[in-house]
């Protein structure tokens, strides 16, 4: 699986981007996650992977990469920091901000 062409497109994804989250619209994790981002004012990308042909394998890939094949799945600097509840524990906790700066994340002016 680690030659597919959904596995090269999740791990080029996870290389470019320094915040990555992978989504579903009508996931209210998803939404969490993307909530506590917007509240950082990071910029982050977003693949909404509901409605693609390959949604199943991307989520394969997921559960073969960071251990669940549940969204969101939230990368920063190209670790997993898991999903909406995670990611919100990480910026109550005054630690989110500093891990995306340290992965070279932008932030909004």
């Amino acid at each position: 699986m680690g030659d597919s062409a959904e596995h090269q497109y999740v791990q080029k994804m996870i290389t470019e981007n320094p915040v990555m989250v992978f989504s579903k619209p009508s996931c209210p994790y998803c939404t969490m996650a993307k909530e506590v981002l917007d509240g950082t004012g990071v910029e982050y990308r977003v693949e909404e992977i509901d409605g693609r042909r390959d949604c199943d394998k991307l989520q394969d890939i997921f559960k073969q990469i960071t251990g669940a094949r549940t969204v969101p799945r939230v990368f920063v600097g190209g670790k997993c920091f898991g999903g909406g509840s995670d990611v919100s524990t990480l910026s109550s906790q005054g630690r989110l901000i500093p891990l995306m700066k340290e992965a070279g994340a932008k932030f909004k002016k």
